[in-house]
């Protein structure tokens, strides 16, 4: 049906129940010269008289009541369906279904979701929690939650966590074993534990210090796809390790590990919530964004 032709059959409706041209433009928001002008044109196309027509009243012919039977259920459906969507722009309920990492999970979501679970009892919260990253769109998702750097550049990025740093870190033991490294080459000369990416790829050490860029990519002794795992080797004293700031920050104020090449360290964005759209976005994942960046 061509959209002309709704709006044709819209208007024949307000006439017939209003019994009147003037009063259904009124409500139509048109002329009632226009309406009288498309109320002819939609009986010329249907070859046959809705309306009888005099100069003190307009009614539907018994053709134009079976019409009006006919299409009146189909408009309601319409009205009602346009009007439910007033609950979706103001009241925060239904689902948001989101993709996260591991580190997301484990940081922002853990600390802020339980409390907007309990403010926001009318929204349900799906999340799947994997470090491959996802096609939200085509997978069905409202949103993703990655590092800054894994976020596609047409989507909506929002700021969920704090600026991070990655630095480089061993125990006091394993520097009376080895000399500490002076430049990011001698790294070379270091067991360092290595972390497998889901791509098969071994994750790089980025290091930048004055414009000057320095990628490692530790080939050593230990290579897992488990951060505990890594950790526990750094902590041991066996390797050298490639952590965030924040999760080693009370060890290294207290001397169990020690930081090196720490200017070569620079911070970078964190976490951010992406989505694909500026406009539309549902109560309810806007009311969780508002919450994750508290």
């Amino acid at each position: 049906m061509e959209r002309n032709e709704l709006n044709d059959l819209l208007a024949f409706a307000t006439v017939a129940r209003e019994r009147s041209f003037t009063r259904a433009a009124a409500k139509l928001g048109i002329s009632a010269s226009a309406l009288s002008h498309a109320m002819r044109n939609l009986e010329a196309r249907l070859d046959v008289r809705l309306l009888a027509r005099t100069t003190r009243s307009v009614a539907p012919t018994e053709a134009g009541e079976r019409l009006l039977d006919t299409v009146s259920p189909a408009l309601a459906s319409i009205e009602e369906g346009l009007a439910s969507l007033a609950h979706w722009r103001h009241s925060v309920s239904g689902t948001v279904r989101l993709t996260a990492s591991t580190y997301a999970a484990q940081t922002v979501l853990l600390q802020k979701l339980p409390a907007f679970l309990l403010a926001h009892p009318e929204v349900k919260v799906e999340i799947n929690v994997e470090d491959r990253l996802s096609d939200i769109v085509s997978e069905g998702f409202d949103a993703g939650i990655r590092f800054h750097m894994s976020v596609d550049k047409d989507m909506i990025a929002i700021p969920v966590g704090p600026t991070l740093r990655t630095v480089i870190v061993g125990t006091p033991a394993y520097f009376e074993r080895h000399p500490p490294p002076r430049v990011p080459a001698d790294l070379q000369d270091h067991v360092c534990v290595g972390f497998r990416l889901k791509s098969g790829a071994v994750m790089a050490w980025d290091l930048e210090e004055d414009g000057r860029e320095f990628r490692f990519r530790p080939t050593g002794q230990f290579i897992a796809n488990d951060g505990a795992l890594m950790a526990a080797a750094v902590r041991a004293g066996a390797a050298l390790g490639y952590m965030m700031e924040e999760e080693v920050a009370e060890e290294i104020a207290d001397g169990r590990l020690i930081k090196v090449l720490d200017a070569w360290c620079v911070p970078f964005p964190g976490l951010h919530l992406y989505h694909p759209s500026r406009r539309q976005s549902p109560p309810a994942l806007r009311a969780l964004i508002a919450a994750l960046r508290e």
